[in-house]
């Protein structure tokens, strides 16, 4: 038997019955619904470092639940000491079960755990209607035993939604209790 994620359920029961009000859509499969979700350590110098690169690997499979991918850079640029090849750090996307499984984490766990926490900025929606924010510990996710680790990293995370505008992709991460702050326009 599949167990199907706690946020997941609350989505389908839930969520789409209330932004198909508040957005007023007609039609269920308009509302928006997030795709997938990317998490992303640059690693800078160390990405030569092969225990290094190992360290930030495990620490990443520990808080996503899968292996990550390591990016390679694509060019060579002196100003940035990188060359085409080498690698510039480690990725996870994440979808379906795992995905609803780490936003509970995130909003529930991880984020309260931030030094000085006041939330995320609304700001954060590209013009494909998607939200990203940095994280500048990635050991705030309980999973990474803080006694083990050597440096403390940034962590990239993108969350890709089917929103049509940026209001929907709003309202999607307000109802998944996303922790946004209101900003003075």
């Amino acid at each position: 038997m599949i167990m199907i994620p706690r946020l997941k359920k609350t989505y389908e029961k839930e969520i789409t019955s209330k932004l198909m009000s508040k957005l007023s859509l007609k039609n269920k499969h308009e509302v928006p619904k997030i795709e997938k979700i990317i998490l992303n350590m640059g690693l800078g110098e160390d990405g030569a470092d092969g225990k290094k690169l190992k360290a930030c690997a495990d620490d990443m499979a520990l808080i996503a639940g899968q292996k990550p991918v390591i990016t390679k850079f694509k060019k060579s640029i002196s100003n940035f000491k990188t060359r085409k090849g080498s690698n510039a750090g480690i990725k996870v996307t994440l979808r379906s079960f795992k995905m609803y499984e780490f936003i509970d984490r995130l909003v529930n766990i991880a984020l309260p755990r931030i030094k000085d926490f006041r939330g995320l900025s609304s700001k954060g929606i590209d013009n494909s209607n998607n939200f990203s924010f940095g994280i500048k510990e990635h050991i705030i996710f309980p999973e990474v035993n803080f006694d083990k680790v050597e440096k403390i990293r940034g962590m990239d995370i993108t969350i890709v939604t089917s929103s049509k505008s940026k209001s929907g992709t709003l309202e999607l991460l307000k109802e998944f209790n996303f922790p946004l702050t209101k900003n003075k326009n």
